[in-house]
């Protein structure tokens, strides 16, 4: 039988860890045991790490570099964090970091066989050095400072190519920052480095739209992205400089935190959505942030349990089953990833350990693990966060969000719309299942029937978010262009495992309208079990139960196979509901849950033509009242 990873680890510790049993000493491991495994493929003189398997459209050099530099970043992280615990760096960790350094800046941008590619306008190059720099600042007594000052002087007029060319406008912005503060603390192009830095910080100002989010890029780009760039490069920077944190920029993590935490399950599992999902584990650096900038809302030990969760959770699921992490969410997966990442992307998962920075006398180290928000008995009401326009929500061993703002389209699109991107554009997101794949029925979403093809959801009008419920609005697309004289507006609605939507459809009457629950996957040795009893259908495996019920205006329901499968499983099935636009809302209920889960009451539905009661199975009421010109309101009522 297949292991899942060939890392030696040391053995668990119940006692400090009840939930994961891993330690300081886990992570330490893992990291050496990751560092190890690419050895194999560092070129001659090091400056090149060139691992088996696809080659981005960068180009094989580029993907060379981009293998030295994520995981040299590794390497400096693991060397610092042995420093702040006061013992010496471990002996062979840094020295191939150094060799590659001179070999790789001897003469970039040439044909030489492993000289680096110039950091130009919008390259792969400029991503990597924004490693190599913040991997050079965290190490610069032990790696920097023994240079000889031919070397030094060489790679940091590498490095400055950041500080003069043009970004890609998203996140790009703040690799200049972080190879910027590196050479300000080196004396190196200081007045370039103090300008890129000051530019690259201003830049991201103009996206934050409140509640810890930003945006990545202009548009509604709302994911990981949040904690693992725009949170974590302006504070890891000053932390590493031994600058004070910019208290504006600590509160809006700390925010940031408070619902970002939620958004990991019983098994440690980050959320299922956005771009760049291959980094996997780089979703625990914001956690180990928060702790290491006094910015978290969360015990030491419930942050190190969310952290040890998430590393654990891919590792004991086959991400690094020979000792490489593959492309993918647990092993090999060319759906999840992007036509950007080679074979050595994934290593961004590096990120993901900046807490061993923390000394292991840290609290964070020693304290007992706490449960995390998903364990934690009666979720309180979703979180609803109305600048992203998203409702978090944890409970019962399961983290789900609720999509009524990011839509991945062009902030000013240019004619057509973009086709919507199944891990941004979808009504829900959660940690046990992925969205379906392009061809297949499309999960958690509604859409008009026309010409036997559904509307897509196009871009997002957030239309707020609050307590336990968000909403938002949609002009339905095809091939890009909005369906005339249509538009769907949706309020969710969240408590326990049940979601309740309120759909108000604007068509042609008698239009077919259709919506797609979640899409459970079958992992190996499990099957898809569905059945259909009249509005009401429901799709599940071993592990995973979903329901989805027609509660008001729907006429038929029934369940369809998604043979492109998830990142979860080749095979999974989805239910389905459609009925056609008359007068009054379209109702639909859906519940998530863990197979064993003890079985909740679903909510009772009331409906007018405008009005809709949810009556929960505490008692406690939810109204949504809707009128002309999308005016709605959402009240809680308690038992």
């Amino acid at each position: 039988m297949n292991t899942p990873h060939p890392f030696v680890l040391p053995p668990e510790d119940r006692t400090l860890s009840p939930y994961t049993g891993w330690t300081r000493a886990h992570w330490e491991a893992v990291a050496d045991g990751l560092l190890a495994a690419v050895r194999p493929y560092r070129s001659p003189g090091g400056a090149l790490i060139t691992l088996p398997g696809r080659t981005s459209w960068s180009g094989e050099r580029s993907d060379g570099l981009e293998g030295y530099a994520r995981t040299f970043l590794l390497a400096a992280l693991r060397a610092a964090g042995t420093v702040a615990c006061g013992r010496p760096v471990p002996a062979g960790l840094l020295e191939p970091y150094a060799d590659g350094l001179r070999t790789g800046t001897a003469a970039p941008g040439t044909a030489d066989a492993e000289s680096w590619p110039a950091v130009v306008d919008r390259g792969q190059a400029m991503v990597e050095a924004a490693s190599v720099a913040l991997a050079l600042h965290l190490t610069k007594a032990q790696l920097w400072d023994r240079l000889d000052e031919n070397t030094r002087e060489r790679a940091a007029d590498w490095l400055a190519g950041a500080l003069r060319h043009e970004p890609v406008d998203n996140n790009w912005w703040l690799f200049p920052v972080a190879v910027g503060t590196f050479l300000e603390a080196a004396d190196r192009h200081t007045e370039q480095a103090r300008a890129a830095i000051e530019r690259g910080l201003a830049r991201i100002e103009r996206w934050y739209v409140g509640d810890g989010w930003y945006t990545d890029g202009a548009g509604r780009y709302f994911d990981h992205y949040n904690g693992w760039a725009m949170h974590l490069y302006p504070l890891l920077c000053a932390a590493v400089a031994g600058a004070p944190a910019d208290p504006v920029r600590r509160e809006r993590l700390r925010e940031f935190l408070t619902g970002y935490g939620r958004l990991f399950d019983r098994t440690g599992a980050p959320l299922h959505q956005g771009r760049s999902l291959t980094y996997r584990f780089a979703a625990a650096a914001p956690l180990w942030l928060g702790a290491l900038v006094d910015a978290t809302p969360y015990a030491p030990g419930t942050t190190r349990r969310l952290a040890s969760g998430v590393l654990r959770h891919f590792l004991d699921r086959g991400a690094a089953r020979d000792g490489l992490l593959s492309l993918g969410w647990y092993g090999p997966d060319a759906a999840t990833v992007q036509p950007y990442s080679g074979s050595a992307s994934p290593y961004w998962a590096a990120k993901g350990f900046v807490g061993l920075l923390l000394p292991e006398r840290h609290e964070v180290w020693t304290a007992r693990e706490c449960a995390g928000p998903a364990e934690e008995g009666e979720p309180d009401p979703a979180l609803g966060l109305p600048g992203p326009g998203l409702l978090v929500h944890a409970g019962h061993g399961v983290a789900r969000l609720v999509n009524h703002g990011a839509d991945h389209q062009p902030a000013a699109p240019a004619g057509a719309l973009d086709a919507d991107d199944p891990l941004y554009a979808r009504l829900a997101y959660s940690t046990l299942t992925g969205p379906t794949r392009g061809g297949d029925p499309a999960d958690n979403h509604i859409g008009l029937v026309l010409a036997d093809r559904v509307t897509e959801r196009g871009r997002i009008q957030p239309l707020g978010a609050g307590p336990g419920w968000a909403a938002s609005a949609q002009s339905p697309t095809l091939d890009g262009q909005p369906v005339p004289d249509t538009r769907i507006v949706t309020v969710s609605v969240v408590r326990g495992p049940y979601e309740v939507r309120v759909h108000h459809v604007r068509a042609a009457a008698g239009t077919t309208v259709r919506e797609g629950g979640w899409a459970p996957a079958a992992g190996p040795g499990e099957e898809v079990r569905a059945s259909v009893d009249g509005l009401g259908a429901r799709v599940a495996t071993a592990s995973v139960h979903s329901t989805l019920t027609g509660a008001h205006g729907w006429d038929r329901a029934a369940v369809r196979a998604a043979p492109h499968g998830t990142a979860f499983g080749e095979q999974a099935e989805l239910a389905v509901l459609e009925g056609t636009v008359a007068a009054g809302p379209l109702v639909t209920v859906l519940s998530l849950t863990w197979a064993d889960a003890a079985p909740a009451p679903a909510p009772r539905v009331s409906a007018t033509a405008a009005d809709v009661d949810v009556t929960w199975a505490d008692g406690g009421v939810s109204r949504i009242r809707h009128a002309p010109a999308d005016h709605w309101s959402v009240t809680h009522e308690p038992a």
